[in-house]
């Protein structure tokens, strides 16, 4: 889902994913200790989160007042 809706914004969206089986220090400097965990970014700081699975619809509704 996460990747669609990269897809769908285009330029207007980063989207990155991480490992935390290979990355463990970057997952607890963010504070995740769930997965799925979703970060939303605003000019480099964490402005939002969702943590656990989610229709593609709130993930929408979530980044939308971002852009």
């Amino acid at each position: 889902i996460v990747q669609e809706i990269g897809d769908e914004y285009g330029d207007k969206v980063l989207v990155g994913k991480l490992d935390v089986d290979h990355n463990p220090q970057t997952a607890r400097n963010f504070g995740i200790r769930n997965i799925p965990t979703i970060l939303f970014f605003k000019n480099g700081e964490v402005v939002d989160k969702q943590v656990g699975a989610v229709p593609k619809q709130k993930l929408v509704e979530k980044l939308e007042p971002l852009l």
